[in-house]
């Protein structure tokens, strides 16, 4: 079956950067929309950003738009998450996740296949 790692998680200053990396395999990449969750200690899992499978429409959480970028690359079967400006409200475990449908969503239960998370810390 499909398989998510996620990847490129630490420790940065707010103001600062990150790149995370989601990894495919197993199954054809192409076909899935692809989204981006975090859930901090105590929290609830909370939607970030998604992509079709095509990278022609994506979605982003108020929270995060015109700070995070999320992309694709079907080659490699990637998908990436950059952050930029990051605040310490962004700290939390994130993880990447594959859905069956041909649009963006944005509920968790939407998404079949999820990988283990990585955890991304902003300090103040």
């Amino acid at each position: 079956q499909v398989q998510l790692v996620e990847s490129g998680g630490g420790l940065v200053q707010a103001g600062g950067s990150l790149r995370l990396s989601c990894a495919a395999s197993g199954r054809t990449f192409s076909t899935r929309v692809m989204g981006w969750f975090r859930q901090a200690p105590g929290k609830d899992r909370e939607f970030v950003a998604a992509i079709t499978w095509s990278g022609f429409n994506t979605y982003y959480a108020d929270s995060v738009k015109g700070r995070f970028t999320i992309s694709r690359d079907n080659a490699k079967n990637t998908v990436y998450l950059q952050m930029n400006s990051l605040k310490p409200e962004d700290t939390a475990v994130y993880s990447c996740a594959a859905a069956n449908t041909l649009i963006v969503v944005t509920a968790h239960t939407r998404y079949n296949y999820w990988g283990q998370g990585t955890q991304v810390t902003v300090s103040s």
